[in-house]
């Protein structure tokens, strides 16, 4: 069952369904398993714990996940979770209108110029398409420069350094009329309004 879907300009059609813990459990274990997922923080992971962990989200009342497809094939991963409950429970101040995100894109032999950057959107709009998230909040490694550059490509912008059990974090937040603004800005001044960075395996952890 498709619940979204975006066309991009330059490289087709997107879109996300639900995540089936039993049935994407092998597909994801390729993915979050890969060296280039590193920040993903399940290199060690057999695929019982995969499917195990998307279980434990898909039964969370806080807490989803979705595949998302390109042209029609499964070709990255992203989560949506209620921030006041999950990873950044007395971490911030949540706001009313605050989702939290994650995304990973599919390992590949033949990466995409723009891809990561088309996902990283397709997944934005897709938070905001619930007209009642007023901003999404993120918080990836410090050490991850490459998602840094993308969140600040899509209109994020950074709060503050956090310290989480598993990592340091930087945590940002991108309202939804600093995302509309920087898609405008982009739609309207072509490809120099907006940075594109070359990440073809992005990750927000």
């Amino acid at each position: 069952m498709t619940l979204f879907t975006r066309d991009d300009d330059l490289l087709g059609g997107f879109a996300l369904r639900p995540l089936d813990p039993a049935a994407d459990a092998a597909l994801l274990h390729g993915w979050v398993t890969h060296p280039k997922a590193s920040f993903w923080m399940m290199q060690d992971a057999d695929l019982a714990a995969v499917e195990q962990e998307y279980r434990r989200i898909h039964e969370h009342p806080h807490h989803e996940a979705f595949i998302g497809l390109h042209e029609g094939r499964p070709a990255f991963l992203a989560e949506r979770y209620d921030p006041a409950h999950v990873d950044l429970v007395g971490l911030y101040e949540p706001q009313e209108g605050d989702l939290g995100m994650h995304f990973l894109c599919a390992p590949t032999e033949t990466p995409l110029h723009g891809f990561t950057l088309a996902v990283i959107t397709t997944v934005m709009e897709f938070c905001f398409s619930d007209p009642d998230v007023r901003r999404v909040v993120v918080e990836p490694d410090v050490r991850n420069a490459a998602v840094h550059a993308l969140n600040a490509a899509v209109g994020f912008e950074v709060v503050e350094k956090i310290a989480k059990p598993e990592k340091d974090a930087y945590l940002s937040v991108c309202t939804r009329e600093r995302f509309e603004a920087v898609r405008a800005a982009g739609a309207a001044e072509g490809s120099a309004a907006v940075p594109r960075p070359r990440t073809p395996h992005g990750v927000t952890r």
